[in-house]
């Protein structure tokens, strides 16, 4: 009995391990999305003012909330500021300095950051974000957009 006690528990040890690495290389995948993502959003549509790329990738009924402004709904706002980037005499750039992913159920996932905003390649701002993904199919659309913590950037070397 103890020998049928002990091939069971080995048995279930191993499909335990098994589920963990399975999910360990979704988690991964996961991750690997979503900074793609971000780097298309920011690298590509943002960076380098590409309108049609940013629309593809934010959702027609994104709600974005700022610790400056409050709640705005952005969509018509975000496209006309992205295209106003085409005309301003000084390069916006915004690079992403650290950040966390994870998994949001069947919906898709949240990325928790913190980023630095460039003027003319000089950082000028820092802030910390909260983005809700939502996964359709193989795409992704940011959803939810929450910034806080935004300040002038402070050279803390």
């Amino acid at each position: 009995m103890i020998n049928i006690l002990v091939l069971f528990m080995l048995f279930l040890s191993r499909e335990a391990l098994a589920q963990t690495k399975s999910e360990d290389l979704k988690t991964d995948q996961l991750k690997t999305e979503i900074i793609k993502m971000d780097s298309l959003l920011f690298d590509v549509a943002f960076n380098q003012c590409d309108a049609a790329l940013f629309k593809k990738i934010i959702g027609d009924d994104v709600e974005f909330y700022d610790d400056r402004y409050g709640f705005n709904i952005p969509y018509g706002n975000e496209i006309k500021a992205l295209s106003g980037n085409y005309t301003r005499a000084e390069k916006v750039t915004r690079k992403l300095d650290r950040c966390t992913i994870d998994k949001l159920g069947d919906f898709g996932a949240v990325q928790v950051g913190e980023h630095t905003f460039f003027t003319n390649d000089i950082p000028e701002g820092t802030g910390k974000f909260i983005h809700i993904w939502e996964r359709k199919g193989k795409d992704w659309k940011l959803k939810r957009i929450v910034t806080y913590e935004n300040r002038p950037y402070k050279n803390n070397s």
